[in-house]
């Protein structure tokens, strides 16, 4: 079993990456430091944005990100303020990139 990190390294860890990248990020909800989900948001300063969550695929056994809500800018932060009321440990990280790289698909961004 592969141990899992905190929520906060990951999240570093993540920032770091974009930054790297340069792609702007920013924390705009912090969770619990050790457990909390995280939830990843791509605003493509057009109005519209894409909202991704790790999930757990029972097929291959691996966890992935999944696309939790896209459309309108506003519909998206909406569905996010949804999650946030179910679960106060949810972190969100807002990326702003018109090209809408978020770097999920790299290795190691699933742990």
């Amino acid at each position: 079993m592969t141990p899992r990190l905190t929520a906060d390294f990951w999240v570093r860890a993540y920032l770091a990456r974009l930054r790297l990248a340069d792609i702007p990020a920013y924390v705009t909800a912090k969770g619990d430091a050790t457990a909390g989900t995280v939830l990843v948001k791509c605003a493509t300063l057009d109005g519209q944005a894409r909202a991704w969550h790790r999930s757990f695929d029972l097929m291959t056994g691996e966890r992935t990100w999944v696309a939790l809500a896209e459309g309108s800018e506003a519909d998206v932060d909406a569905s996010i303020a949804r999650q946030r009321r179910f679960d106060p440990d949810l972190w969100v990280i807002e990326i702003e990139d018109r090209q809408g790289r978020t770097l999920l698909d790299q290795p190691g961004l699933a742990d």
